[in-house]
């Protein structure tokens, strides 16, 4: 690291940070186009045009197969967290040149982080299984419990499985499984997937460790969680390598972050009062009590007086639930103060994120944090540990259990000389998409048969990941037989 007047010259540039690099490179790429995207904004027209995209719509956020037009789903949740990691880029930008915090930092690679954050939040959580968070502590619970019992050539699998492919299924993750689908599983063209920028695909990276590497108790935000299975250790390796991170999280992915916690948090508190599990003086209470523990703090947004503020205004513009206009205006102006403290935290912090130091998010030590916690709070004690919750949850525990039960026990069997498929497995078999056990067959090539098995096991999670709410429930009823 280098001084350069005021401004610092960092080991890892944004130059690299911004790779275009992709798989496989277009064949067209030295010859004159009149195609005059830059390759990431190809990335986005990637994106929107997939399957997988299109499936975000029938994927739960927070309420299960919610029949409610206003309540949000995977596909809502995305397309805001795109729009403010949008603009939590342009503000950063921004910042970087007018401050000039880097002097190889330009108005082109501005252009650049906007645009690849714009596609980041597109496909954030892409890879999550149906039914929301909750799906994957199913699936994971499913494998814990599982894994001691069943047997693959006389042998438990859990002793025939390397200590790296357990954990990936005991801390199976939508993060890891994000990068999955989009480097191998959309196998329309070939193996590459999507074949997306390294840059886009480092920044969904959020926890740039291994199962092994898993540190909960770490006060390191990066490896709280697993961001890549065994299976995808080289395409990880090879993004890394392109871009310069080295083990440490791409600057992009905090911004991604803090765009995913702006979103959600804001959107659940919205949700949850549209639902009546939240009211509006239930919120200006707990806000007051914010507002009263930091009395001594000046800052630009109060969060409690914002809130009885906007009541205020309904009342005398006679809107018909002066409530409803309240929250609904009130996290609006919330997400506008949140993403001005996540471009504080970026820029405050900008030499530890370049140089791959910096331990955590970006409300950190900001008022921001504390209203981040009480939101977070508020949703999880309000709604999350709410009964109507808890049951949707346990009947969606009950179909994933069994679709792992039968997709499973019929997948250890499959492609494998020494054992022979009963008519029921042939079948279960046959429902796996075909660009699913294509893949599997492409990356099965030359491997051992625990790796094979290790593969094979994926290939089932790759499937259940893939369908939508709807799906699930309706394959579960048609298996289970219930008309």
């Amino acid at each position: 690291m280098e001084e350069t007047g005021k401004a610092v010259r960092y080991s890892v540039k944004w130059e690299q940070l911004l790779s275009p690099q992709r798989s496989r490179e277009s064949s067209r790429k030295y010859v004159r186009s009149t195609d005059l995207r830059s390759e990431f904004e190809k990335d986005y027209h990637r994106i929107i045009g997939s399957a997988s995209f299109r499936r975000l719509q029938d994927k739960t956020q927070v309420f299960p197969l919610d029949k409610s037009d206003f309540i949000r789903t995977r596909l809502t949740h995305s397309l805001e967290v795109s729009s403010l990691a949008k603009s939590l880029g342009q503000n950063i930008g921004e910042n970087i040149l007018a401050y000039k915090k880097d002097p190889e930092f330009t108005p082109q690679m501005k252009e650049d982080i906007c645009n690849i954050l714009q596609c980041a939040g597109l496909i954030h959580d892409i890879g999550n299984p149906p039914f929301g968070h909750f799906g994957e502590t199913a699936i994971r619970e499913w494998f814990r419990r599982n894994l001691s019992k069943l047997t693959f050539h006389g042998k438990l699998i859990e002793d025939v499985l390397t200590e790296q492919m357990k954990e990936d299924f005991y801390h199976f993750e939508g993060n890891a499984q994000a990068l999955r689908l989009v480097t191998k599983l959309h196998f329309l063209v070939d193996e590459n997937g999507m074949n997306l920028t390294y840059a886009l695909l480092n920044t969904i990276v959020k926890y740039p460790v291994p199962s092994v590497g898993i540190r909960e108790d770490s006060e390191d935000i990066k490896e709280k969680k697993m961001g890549y299975y065994y299976a995808d250790e080289d395409m990880f390796r090879e993004i890394q390598q392109a871009t310069g991170t080295n083990g440490c999280r791409h600057p992009l992915t905090f911004i991604l972050e803090a765009a995913d916690d702006i979103a959600y948090k804001t959107a659940d508190i919205e949700d949850a009062f549209i639902k009546g599990f939240i009211s509006y003086y239930f919120l200006l209470q707990e806000l007051e009590k914010l507002e009263n523990d930091n009395k001594n703090e000046k800052v630009s947004f109060n969060p409690a007086q914002k809130l009885a503020q906007l009541y205020e205004r309904g009342l005398e513009k006679k809107v018909r639930n002066p409530e409803e206009y309240a929250v609904k205006n009130w996290i609006v102006r919330a997400q506008g103060f949140l993403i001005s403290c996540a471009t504080f935290g970026f820029t405050s912090n900008y030499k530890e994120i370049m140089e791959g130091t910096y331990k955590h998010d970006l409300f950190y030590g900001t008022f921001a944090e504390e209203l981040m916690e009480l939101l977070g709070r508020m949703a999880y004690q309000q709604v999350f540990t709410s009964r109507p919750i808890y049951r949707m949850e346990v009947a969606e525990a009950v179909m994933i259990d069994y679709l792992m039960d039968c997709f499973v026990s019929a997948i250890i069997k499959y492609d494998d000389p020494g054992e022979e498929l009963d008519s029921i497995d042939e079948r279960m078999v046959s429902f796996i998409s075909s660009n699913y056990k294509n893949a599997y067959h492409y990356h099965a090539k030359g491997k051992t048969d625990v790796e094979k098995l290790y593969l094979r096991l994926l290939l089932v999670t790759d499937y259940i990941c893939g369908m939508t709410d709807s799906y699930a429930k309706r394959l579960y009823q048609e298996l289970k037989a219930i008309l």
